[in-house]
C-alpha cells in the first residue's frame, strides 16, 4: 500500500532529473515495477494531484496534449533561473 502524497513528492523530486524540454508521463517518473505495484485508483489520484501541482505554476512544468491512450503528457520547460546563473 502506497501513500499517494508520498508518491506525489517522489514524482516531483524526480522531475529534477529530466532534461529541459523533455516530454514525459507521470508513470515515467517511477521505475516500471514500482508503477505496476501502485493500485489503479491510486495512479488516477496521483495523476490528478500531479496535474493540480503543475497548474499551480510553482514549477517549470507544463501540461501539454494527451496521448492517443488519453494519458496526460507534460514538458519540463527551460529553468531560466538556472540558465542565468
Amino acid at each position: 500500500m502506497f501513500d499517494v502524497n508520498e508518491l506525489l513528492e517522489e514524482a516531483i523530486k524526480e522531475t529534477d532529473n529530466l532534461e529541459d524540454e523533455e516530454i514525459f508521463l507521470v508513470k515515467d517518473l517511477f521505475k516500471g515495477y514500482v508503477w505496476n505495484r501502485i493500485e489503479v485508483k491510486d495512479r488516477l489520484l496521483l495523476g490528478t494531484l500531479f496535474i493540480n501541482y503543475v497548474h499551480k505554476g510553482k514549477s517549470n512544468l507544463c501540461a501539454i496534449e494527451k496521448t492517443s491512450s488519453h494519458q496526460q503528457q507534460y514538458r519540463k520547460n527551460i529553468d531560466l533561473q538556472t540558465k542565468i546563473q
